[in-house]
């Protein structure tokens, strides 16, 4: 088994670290990888990570993919653009929790995941700012803008600033 994911891996130059394996893999490869590697054990998605990358202009998510089998995480990076940040869903391939990770991802950074028949908010109620987790997005602002009022005495020197 591990032969075959590190031939799998090997044309992205995967770093190993103890049980783990970390790869960077091209967008348009990563729906083909994420089905070669749930057909080689790794069954369980049990997360999706997210980094704002402005400078660079990419959103960069990490799938962390659990082998029960092998005991072993293989930690997936793909990178989107952040002006259009979509790609594929993993529905098809883990079903529910690809399902509610990708939600989270799509509410937090605005990821559109294609084939995902649910992205509606899953934490944020009535949530009317830009995605909370890019680094460009003014906390302070929307908290102001959206909570702040002069008549309250214990909202004028918190939200001033």
């Amino acid at each position: 088994m591990v032969t075959e994911i590190s031939k799998l891996l090997e044309p992205f130059a995967p770093r190993e670290e103890g049980n783990a394996v970390w790869v960077r893999v091209p967008l348009e490869e990563a729906p083909r990888i994420w089905q070669e590697l749930r057909d080689l054990g790794y069954d369980y998605l049990a997360a999706i990570s997210g980094v704002d990358w402005p400078n660079r202009g990419v959103i960069e998510l990490v799938y962390h993919l659990w082998s029960l089998q092998e005991k072993s995480f293989v930690h997936l990076k793909v990178e989107v653009p952040r002006d259009q940040p979509r790609l594929p869903s993993a529905c098809h391939i883990w079903g529910g929790s690809a399902a509610v990770n990708e939600r989270e991802v799509h509410e937090m950074f605005g990821v559109e995941f294609q084939g995902n028949p649910d992205l509606s908010p899953l934490f944020l109620e009535d949530w009317e700012g830009p995605p909370p987790f890019r680094k460009d997005f003014d906390w302070r602002a929307y908290v102001r803008e959206k909570y702040y009022r002069e008549d309250r005495e214990e909202d004028r020197g918190y939200y001033k600033g």
